[in-house]
């Protein structure tokens, strides 16, 4: 049984987690990339994010990122290795991270006693994750983390995140959710990404969504109109709570005092990221 105030460890990953998210959408990685050779949008995210586990297969990549189509998956990996090397990637992405921090959060904030203080949190967080059965956190676990206050609370972000991510991933394939299921529900949910976003970025088509969503209608989880039924929200409440309970271990290390700091100092380094413009103001519909 946890010590922990009810879903404390989600409300502390939801702040931290954007930290690390905020790369993804941030011109400095392709800027970054591009001076390596990586000029493609599909390639440089699927460089940056699975350069941790080496020069990976396609469906190495299928497998730890849940769902994006194989075929877009399989278009630029491994060829993207043939341009620029998994330890070139990493030192280009961390090079992304500093700029996009900055730039961010300002100078005052990256040097701030307040940021170093989150970095520590976060780290003693992460010494309770586990490598087991979570592969895309097993392999950022291995790499050094960074000197500076600031990119060593990207990094930290960066672990929380795939540990919490491996973990959801087992919670879809349980729950029986395909790829293109778990992205319509979770868009139904109100949490998820536009389905403009998600068609851009995964690789599916209109016609694959339509088909995820007739599925899920038949299960009684999805309306006619797109929304979630009570069966569906109780699923998609089921999946964060089962998610919660496989990814407890950082937090309850931690402590309940830490958690609540962190939970306060990752708000407040969020809502200057947030104000900076962060993410796009769409991303949500």
């Amino acid at each position: 049984m946890s010590t922990l105030p009810p879903r404390a460890g989600r409300r502390c990953h939801n702040v931290v987690n954007p930290v690390h998210s905020s790369l993804y959408f941030s011109p400095d990685l392709g800027k970054e990339l591009g001076a390596i050779g990586i000029t493609d949008s599909p390639a440089a995210y699927f460089a940056s994010r699975a350069a941790a586990m080496g020069a990976v297969g396609p469906g190495t990549v299928t497998a730890t990122f849940y769902n994006f189509n194989h075929q877009l998956v399989a278009a630029h990996v491994p060829a993207v290795w043939e341009t620029a090397s998994p330890e070139a990637v990493l030192t280009a992405r961390l090079r992304a991270a500093d700029s996009t921090l900055r730039r961010l959060l300002g100078e005052e904030v990256i040097a701030s006693p307040e940021l170093a203080e989150a970095a520590q949190l976060a780290l003693r967080a992460a010494e309770g994750c586990t490598r087991h059965a979570r592969p895309l956190y097993a392999a950022h676990a291995d790499l050094p983390v960074p000197e500076q206050p600031h990119l060593a609370y990207w990094h930290a972000a960066t672990l929380l995140r795939e540990h919490r991510g491996d973990a959801h991933l087992a919670a879809l394939l349980a729950a029986e959710l395909d790829p293109v299921e778990a992205l319509v529900s979770h868009t139904a949910s109100g949490k998820g990404m536009a389905p403009r976003w998600v068609l851009a970025t995964r690789g599916w088509r209109r016609s694959d969504w339509e088909d995820a969503s007739a599925r899920l209608h038949g299960r009684g989880l999805l309306t006619a109109e797109g929304e979630l039924t009570e069966a569906g929200t109780a699923l998609r409440t089921g999946l964060e709570e089962t998610t919660d309970r496989m990814d407890l271990a950082p937090y309850e290390h931690l402590g309940g005092a830490g958690v609540a700091r962190l939970t306060e100092l990752g708000g407040g380094i969020l809502q200057k990221a947030m104000a900076a413009g962060a993410f796009p103001a769409d991303l949500r519909g």
